[in-house]
């Protein structure tokens, strides 16, 4: 099974509730925003979430936050 996949719209069939998920980025640089719209489009819940921090509001993670699908989040 291949792990690289051609645009960030392909994750949509792998995600599901309660999945643990490790993001990159550091403050507002190198954060992978077309992936956490992804998640947030899908739906899913009950997120547990891992990265140096959630970011600023409505940037990153914290976009998961705001929607309420992070159930548990863990940061530096």
């Amino acid at each position: 099974m291949s792990k690289v996949y051609p645009t960030a719209a392909a994750l949509d069939d792998l995600l599901k509730d309660g999945q643990v998920i490790m993001s990159g980025g550091f403050g507002v640089s190198g954060i992978p925003d077309e992936l956490i719209a992804v998640v947030r489009d899908s739906g899913v819940r009950g997120l547990t979430t891992i990265s140096n921090n959630a970011q600023i509001d409505g940037v990153g993670l914290s976009i998961l936050l705001e929607s309420q699908q992070i159930k548990k989040m863990i940061i530096s």
